[in-house]
């Protein structure tokens, strides 16, 4: 019998060290770099980050994990789901990257319904548009099962699906699970605890974000941009904005919650890449000793074979 806690179920993101697939984003620090440092922390699970960062063939990307401890949990995919013209390519796309990703060991499919690839910005839909969103996020769902991987639909700023509102109408229109992201949430106006409270069987993954209540209302007011507004500090440390992070973790977890975590604090690298053992390093091992500080508050370590 081994003893865990929940902390044998936190990964981390590359965009905690600034790999994104938004447009624009900013530098991509090295593969080896990165996974050195998630290593050097204790981390044994790692997102894939922006398509393309880490190999692309399937074996090599297992090979490159492993090289340092690591396991592939899944990856975010955007994709363009509104628009019947855009179906087949699509569905076509989303059946080669599930395909890629569960050889490769992933479990999770992080899907993220955008209003185009090259622009992320949320448009007017039509009800016709939500249907055929909703229609599509079924018909991943039958991809990513038939690959073996769990669909995460993510509701992200920028998106379809960005507001507490638009979460709403995602919940009562479709069964499809959701990438539980505290930050993207709290930004759209959902009540977070509330979530963890009420949609237990609905969360395929959790991805832990906290957000800084200047930045957010900087960028809600469209003075920022994303991007800018990350820049800004939007993303903080785990523990260092106004998610209640702690509490979203001890509802989950005494409710019986056993999916996995992903640690983010965003950031976009505009200035080259730090000297070693400086830059987002620093954020994501402040997170993680938040993270270990919750433990007896997330419940007992429970025995499992």
């Amino acid at each position: 019998m081994t003893t865990t806690t929940f902390l044998d179920r936190v990964g981390a993101a590359p965009i905690s060290w600034g790999i994104c697939e938004a447009p624009g984003w900013g530098m991509q620090l090295p593969v080896d770099r990165v996974l050195a440092e998630a290593r050097d922390l204790g981390l044994t699970a790692f997102e894939q980050g922006a398509l393309g960062w880490l190999p692309s063939d399937p074996d090599e990307q297992r090979a490159k994990l492993g090289g340092y401890g690591m396991e592939l949990l899944g990856g975010f995919v955007a994709l363009v789901l509104h628009d019947p013209a855009e179906r087949n390519t699509q569905l076509g796309e989303a059946e080669r990257i599930a395909a890629g990703m569960a050889e490769a060991g992933g479990r999770y499919f992080v899907s993220c319904p955008v209003a185009a690839l090259d622009d992320w910005h949320r448009i007017e839909m039509t009800d016709a548009n939500w249907s055929e969103l909703f229609a599509n996020l079924g018909r991943v769902d039958e991809i990513c099962r038939a690959a073996g991987l769990t669909q995460a639909m993510h509701p992200h700023v920028d998106t379809l699906i960005e507001t507490a509102g638009d979460f709403s109408r995602f919940l009562d229109s479709c069964d499809v699970r959701f990438c539980f992201d505290t930050g993207h949430l709290t930004i759209g106006g959902a009540d977070v605890v509330a979530i963890a409270k009420e949609q237990l069987d609905r969360i395929g993954l959790v991805h832990l974000k906290d957000v800084d209540a200047d930045a957010m209302a900087r960028e809600r007011s469209g003075e920022l941009d994303l991007m800018q507004a990350t820049q800004a500090g939007l993303f903080p440390s785990l523990g260092d904005g106004i998610v209640p992070v702690a509490e979203v973790v001890e509802v989950l977890e005494r409710a019986g919650y056993d999916g996995w975590y992903v640690m983010e604090t965003d950031v976009a690298l505009t200035d080259g890449e730090p000297p070693i053992g400086e830059g987002p390093v620093l954020g994501v091992a402040r997170s993680l000793d938040f993270l270990r500080a919750l433990v007896p508050a997330a419940g007992a370590p429970s025995d499992r074979p």
